[in-house]
């Protein structure tokens, strides 16, 4: 039972990232980049805190660094910049979909052995994405925020691919986290929309580095071990459902036939694909 509920925290917490990112920046608190630099540099300082008191170093080096920071960065960007116009559940929708199907397509390129169910899976969760993008169902999702998003899906599929080769998960997360903040900074400098940075704002994106990142996906890592594969895999199917109830129990989001048929096909797709690893 309290693995369960450490378990539920984590998924909770994931689910949180977006609706804390779509309520400060969707809320103008906070320019949508400048929130990614908060998120990453808090983040990145909680991480690191914790490694130092478990391992008294920090290693900044290590496997496949320079692809895990910038998969990291195109992930951080493309989240915050969808959030502005995209509502929570719709992203939380398309970015778990997205990083399935690109994590899909990286393990078809790496030539490894695809069950028949897997594939019927993908096809599936893709076509509950593309659901979701055509024009006039009713799922609300603006093209260049979903773009964006999709993005985001891509960034954070190669960063779990890379994550697989990259070592300790902990000390490998806290590295890329430092390296990213001068990336994400360059890009916040660049693109900023001159949205006031409020302090609801920053505190929105504190909270999503330190507490619903930082914290998460350290809590995520200790519980990973105690867990099957395929349990793990389908614990994460809820985090858009999480999401969906928190953008609209919190933000008021409306949840439509549409967007409720979408994320049937896409939890359904990956459903699929974890009973083929199995």
């Amino acid at each position: 039972m309290r693995l369960f509920g450490l378990v539920a925290l984590v998924m909770v917490a994931f689910a949180a990232n977006s609706v804390l990112n779509r309520l400060a920046v969707g809320g103008g608190w906070i320019d949508a980049m400048d929130f990614a630099l908060i998120r990453v540099a808090s983040g990145a300082a909680a991480l690191s805190a914790m490694v130092l008191i478990r391992d008294r170093r920090l290693a900044l080096g290590g496997p496949h660094r320079l692809a895990g920071v910038l998969s990291l960065t195109l992930y951080l960007a493309g989240f915050s910049a969808a959030y502005v116009t995209l509502d929570a559940g719709a992203g939380a929708l398309i970015l778990f979909g997205g990083v399935q199907v690109t994590m899909f397509a990286g393990a078809v390129l790496a030539r490894e052995p695809m069950p028949v169910l897997r594939w019927i899976g993908a096809l599936v969760a893709l076509s509950g994405l593309a659901w979701m993008f055509w024009p006039g169902n009713g799922a609300r999702v603006p093209p260049v925020a979903g773009a964006m998003m999709a993005a985001a899906a891509v960034g954070w599929g190669v960063y779990s691919l890379v994550g697989r080769r990259s070592g300790e998960p902990l000390r490998a997360t806290a590295a890329n986290f430092l390296l990213a903040v001068p990336v994400c900074a360059v890009i916040a400098l660049l693109a900023r929309a001159g949205t006031a940075i409020t302090p609801h704002g920053i505190l929105l994106a504190l909270t999503s580095g330190i507490v619903t990142s930082g914290l998460g996906y350290a809590l995520w890592y200790a519980v990973l071990p105690r867990l099957a594969a395929s349990v793990a895999a389908v614990a994460q199917l809820t985090v858009p459902v999480i999401a969906l109830a928190g953008g609209a129990l919190i933000l008021s989001e409306p949840v439509t036939p549409a967007l409720i048929a979408a994320c049937a096909l896409v939890l359904g797709g990956v459903a699929l694909s974890v009973l083929a690893r199995r």
